[in-house]
């Protein structure tokens, strides 16, 4: 399992102090004000900040990094993902899954047959899709719902679900 998460996106400079604005990849972007560190990928590693300030601009957050003071040095992390680790990122409830965890992982429906991977997460507001790519490049759209959705094995790296009738039309 990856140890780091992506938690947002820098989108831009704000202000002349060093602000910046991120678009957040989580269910609650208040949790950027609990935040002490985030990472940004840098080669073959990840570089720490820390965070000074975060305030609520929504749907974006605007973040300060200490040491980080004027829109040109924002501008080098311009469209970078922001990512905490593991242990800082917000606990889950039963039934939800880090979007790092199930990119990638193996899909087999309930006859046992490989339906392929998944390669993205679509939120659409009521519920996820993930769409599923088989071995041969087709695709299909599965609604994350309890009806489709049978199992998921992190260990395993394999999903189990249920193809509604009509889904494959």
């Amino acid at each position: 399992m990856e140890n780091y998460l992506k938690v947002g996106t820098i989108t831009q400079p704000f202000g002349i102090k060093g602000e910046m604005k991120v678009y957040p990849h989580t269910d609650d972007p208040t949790r950027f004000k609990k935040l002490k560190k985030v990472y940004i990928p840098e080669k073959d590693s990840y570089k720490e900040f820390e965070i000074e300030s975060a305030k609520m601009s929504l749907p974006l957050v605007i973040l300060k990094f200490r040491g980080i003071d004027t829109p040109e040095e924002i501008r080098l992390y311009k469209q970078k993902d922001i990512y905490v680790t593991r242990e800082d990122a917000a606990p889950l409830s039963e039934g939800e899954y880090y979007f790092a965890d199930i990119l990638g992982m193996n899909v087999v429906d309930d006859e046992g047959i490989s339906r392929g991977r998944v390669t993205d997460i679509i939120q659409t507001g009521a519920n996820d899709v993930y769409e599923i790519t088989a071995d041969d490049g087709s695709s299909f759209l599965l609604p994350v719902i309890e009806d489709c959705l049978l199992n998921v094995d992190l260990e395993a790296n394999l999903m189990t679900i249920h193809i509604l009738e009509g889904l494959l039309d």
